[in-house]
């Protein structure tokens, strides 16, 4: 167990020997939570938010579909939006 101080804006360093097991590199996301009196840092990608947004939105029923094909969901995605597509495709 490694032991880092905190600094005076509240800074802590990772301890080296803890850095070269996980692939963090600067400017990388980490989420902090607070459970049992233990502070946690997860490593943590721009996409988990927006799968969490994603998932919101099923959970509030804010989806369509289901569709048998990508062509069929462009070709309803195009519906919605009153917009076609630029590039041609064969349609089923």
């Amino acid at each position: 167990m490694e032991l880092v101080t905190v600094k005076t804006k509240f800074q802590v360093v990772i301890p080296q020997s803890i850095r070269k097991r996980v692939p963090l590199d600067i400017g990388d996301l980490l989420e902090a939570s607070f459970e049992n009196g233990k502070i946690t840092f997860t490593p943590k990608t721009v996409i988990d938010r927006h799968l969490a947004e994603g998932l919101n939105d099923i959970a509030q029923g804010r989806t369509h579909g289901p569709y048998g094909s990508a062509t069929e969901a462009i070709s309803a995605l195009e519906r919605r939006t009153g917009r076609r597509s630029k590039s041609p495709r064969k349609r089923k």
